[in-house]
């Protein structure tokens, strides 16, 4: 069996058995037995999901790490692909069965390589990136605490087979969540002068956040304000005492993030306050900005170029990936891969050209290489 055969295989079979979030049990099991055959080296974890291993050179070198993520979506799948999801209401509909079977395959490729490498492989099959908390458990794990340079990659169904974007700098958005319970004072629908009513409260609200961007960024910065659910009530003729508002936040600069979130929290209570309602704000703090290491970056563009791929400098997503922790403690580069498909991320009839796989598969090899290779961007990166 070739080797693009062997990763299309594991990749389907990974399709078909889904896992969510910090329940990715047999999918752990799966990935320890393809690396175990293959006599790749599994490292010791507190974690219950996940799996790492090295594959160490048998010269002296730095520790390079290929990150893959591995759980799934609480999504019905809407394909009709003979491999699609035999879960119920569970689906891989952001790839991260194409990431897994792409790490595997530059894994292969590079134990066929062992004696010949100067230093050593780390190979990181995160849990629950969805969930935003994969990568701190990771972390805490100590799985990259001898590792000089991190790479990682995400399919990109809008870019073709055989394009890579590559760039330096920010990439992916920081992601705060927001939930606001605005309790002002329930009434009879038609004597609202008796009560506080908080669903005219949250009308104004929803309006008002909007200015955070428009009036309150610099129109050269970006950011995103979205209330994506709103609750409150539960009959024709009453005013309710609660409504519920939440939503999201996405930034891409550190300063800008902590500004959005004094506006937010200065516009909700004053507000409220202007309708005498009061307002409970939760704030839930995802990951970071994901910011790529020029150095590293340039590293796997030369690799890709060299293997033959398009590489281009893609655009910014306001999409979040906890990747950008990794980022935070150690140099590094997550690059967008092509795959061609119908629908974007978390679609239920979401797909990937399988064409890509061995393509990916042989950029991260590639990527590797180069940066165990280039010890002047390992001593840019160590200074």
């Amino acid at each position: 069996m070739t080797l693009e055969k062997d990763l299309i295989q594991i990749r389907r079979h990974l399709h078909q058995f889904p896992e969510l979030s910090e329940k990715e049990f047999e999918t752990t099991k799966f990935i320890a037995s393809q690396l175990l055959k293959r006599g790749i080296k599994v490292r010791p974890t507190v974690l219950e999901t996940g799996v790492f291993a090295d594959i160490e050179g048998t010269h002296p070198g730095p520790t390079i790490a290929i990150r893959a993520d591995i759980d799934a979506l609480p999504i019905q799948e809407q394909t009709n692909l003979p491999y699609r999801s035999r879960i119920p209401g569970k689906m891989h509909a952001c790839g991260h069965d194409f990431h897994t079977a792409a790490v595997l395959g530059a894994a292969y490729l590079l134990k066929a390589e062992q004696a010949e490498l100067r230093g050593k492989i780390r190979l990181i099959f995160q849990p629950a990136e969805e969930y935003g908390a994969g990568a701190q458990k990771v972390l805490r794990d100590g799985q990259l605490k001898d590792v000089d340079a991190i790479i990682g990659l995400h399919n990109k169904p809008d870019l073709p087979v055989g394009t890579i974007g590559i760039k330096s700098g920010p990439l992916m958005a920081a992601v705060d969540r927001f939930k606001v319970v605005i309790k002002g004072k329930g009434a009879h629908a038609a004597l609202p002068q008796n009560g506080h009513d908080p669903i005219t409260a949250s009308a104004q609200l929803i309006t008002a956040l909007q200015t955070i961007v428009s009036r309150s960024i610099s129109p050269l910065e970006s950011a995103v304000v979205s209330v994506t659910r709103i609750e409150g009530g539960n009959t024709w003729n009453v005013l309710p005492e609660t409504v519920t508002v939440e939503g999201t936040i996405r930034t891409f600069d550190p300063e800008i993030r902590t500004q959005v979130k004094e506006r937010f929290y200065a516009i909700t209570e004053q507000i409220t306050g202007a309708f005498s309602s009061e307002a409970a704000i939760d704030w839930f703090e995802g990951p970071p900005s994901l910011i790529n290491h020029a150095a590293v970056a340039e590293a796997a563009w030369v690799a890709a170029e060299r293997y033959g791929l398009k590489v281009m400098e893609p655009e910014l997503s306001t999409a979040g990936e906890d990747f950008a922790y990794y980022l935070q403690h150690t140099p590094g580069v997550f690059a967008f891969f092509g795959t061609n498909g119908d629908e974007d991320w978390h679609h239920p009839s979401f797909t990937v050209d399988e064409t890509a796989l061995i393509e990916a598969a042989y950029f991260l090899y590639h990527s590797a290489k180069e940066l165990l290779l280039q010890q002047t961007v390992l001593t840019e990166i160590s200074g």
